[in-house]
């Protein structure tokens, strides 16, 4: 039968500083039947559970199964999330809502689900009581006790919005949950809510949350990474961080309380302290969105992505040390172009000894979309600005002559600046 699918060939990414090893899963070399990875997660018995735009798989001991053989439904279905229970598999697809599955039996939802309008299943979370909080897209957030539904929507309570993208429940039964408008807290009676009116949450748009095991949720958002301790909130994002990009779609936990990020630039643990390591896009990893996280019992970590498939990250020890670089490759034309110094007085540095005239050189290399900035120093903080002189991207310690992404910018103009212990020069380029 076709849906049992054995091993017989992975593509093998090795670390030469450390033992680990990525592995990397694609429909090419498994039985993986996408290569757009919704949803990853592993149940109490070790099994990876695969949600793809083409169905469900699961693999474990070396053997894939493709799901659709024994729920037709499941063929070419999108499966967004993946919520485990015990022995109960919480499947959340496009078309047909909540479908539970035991390992033997299926349980569909068909009438909740026109009722509810609960199609476009975005996340499944479950409470110490054991009841379902359900998050779908456009149509609002849903709680399933066994017997009971009920749906709160914007119209009707104080949730920010109906387009519902992640749902955490915290020690307290607390549900957290992340908006397209912002972040809401429902203690089952009482709704707060953070936005970036009321609070400093990095954006509105709110991807994915962890809590850590101090109660400190950590939330993903657009536009960066927030630590909120109930009081204060501090942001990492690529201006302050090695975080491989803002976007931060997945987070997780691992056993020694590391926290992982897939991110649109690649992925990063942090100890939550100091130390980070980051696998970027375009360098360490094969460019493209890292969407989610899961993390088996034997310590393997899996990220989904959004066209490479999946990766499998084993024996992975965090160093001691880390040496923050920005290696990633945001393709499009861009011009050479050389740098005139800048006039501002605020960007000299007052210093005993001769300062050397700093000069740079922006060089794009248009295939393979990544841009070298050539100077005298040998690091330099490097700011874009677009054309009407807004920042929109910040690499904090750039090594002459390393590669920074130009590939998911925009297409325009934009001021580059360079700072250096000599000063501040800035250049121009045009993605056409």
């Amino acid at each position: 039968m076709k849906h049992i699918f054995t091993i017989l060939s992975a593509i093998l990414l090795t670390a030469t500083a450390t033992a680990q090893t990525w592995t990397n899963y694609t429909t090419k070399n498994s039985g993986l039947t996408g290569n757009n990875i919704l949803a990853v997660n592993v149940d109490n018995r070790n099994n990876v559970w695969v949600g793809t735009t083409q169905g469900l798989n699961s693999f474990k001991d070396g053997n894939w199964t493709d799901y659709s053989d024994f729920n037709e439904k499941l063929k070419n279905q999108f499966v967004n999330c993946l919520m485990s229970e015990g022995n109960t598999l919480w499947i959340g697809t496009d078309d047909y809502g909540v479908i539970e599955f035991n390992g033997n039996r299926w349980y569909e939802h068909n009438e909740e689900t026109r009722r509810l309008n609960m199609k476009y299943i975005r996340d499944i979370a479950v409470d110490h009581a054991g009841i379902k909080w359900i998050g779908v897209t456009l149509s609002g957030f849903v709680s399933y006790d066994g017997v009971n539904w009920n749906k709160y929507t914007a119209n009707d309570s104080e949730l920010l919005s109906d387009f519902i993208l992640c749902v955490v429940v915290d020690n307290r039964d607390r549900k957290w949950i992340g908006t397209n408008d912002g972040l809401c807290i429902f203690d089952g009676s009482r709704w707060t809510s953070y936005t970036t009116k009321n609070s400093k949450i990095a954006h509105n748009i709110v991807l994915s949350i962890a809590i850590d095991k101090s109660n400190v949720k950590w939330i993903g958002t657009l536009e960066g990474l927030c630590r909120f301790d109930g009081e204060e909130w501090k942001i990492y994002n690529t201006d302050n961080c090695p975080i491989p990009g803002n976007q931060v779609n997945a987070l997780a936990f691992d056993r020694e309380g590391h926290l992982w990020m897939a991110t649109d630039g690649g992925v990063a643990v942090f100890d939550c302290n100091d130390r980070w390591d980051t696998f970027r896009a375009g360098d360490k990893l094969p460019r493209c969105m890292y969407q989610n996280i899961a993390i088996d019992r034997s310590g393997n970590l899996w990220f989904g992505t959004d066209e490479k498939g999946l990766y499998r990250l084993s024996d992975y020890k965090m160093p001691e040390l880390n040496v923050a670089e920005d290696n990633t490759t945001p393709t499009d034309e861009a011009t050479t172009a050389e740098a005139q110094p800048s006039k501002s007085k605020a960007d000299a540095k007052s210093n005993d000894s001769p300062q050397v005239e700093e000069r740079i050189k922006l060089t794009p290399n248009l295939e393979e979309g990544y841009l070298t900035i050539s100077m005298n120093s040998p690091e330099a903080q490097v700011t874009f600005l677009n054309a009407k002189g807004e920042k929109v991207r910040t690499v904090p310690r750039y090594i002459n002559g390393s590669h920074i992404n130009i590939s998911k910018m925009k297409k325009g103009t934009y001021t580059v600046k360079v700072k250096t212990q000599s000063g501040t020069r800035t250049a121009k380029f045009t993605l056409k």
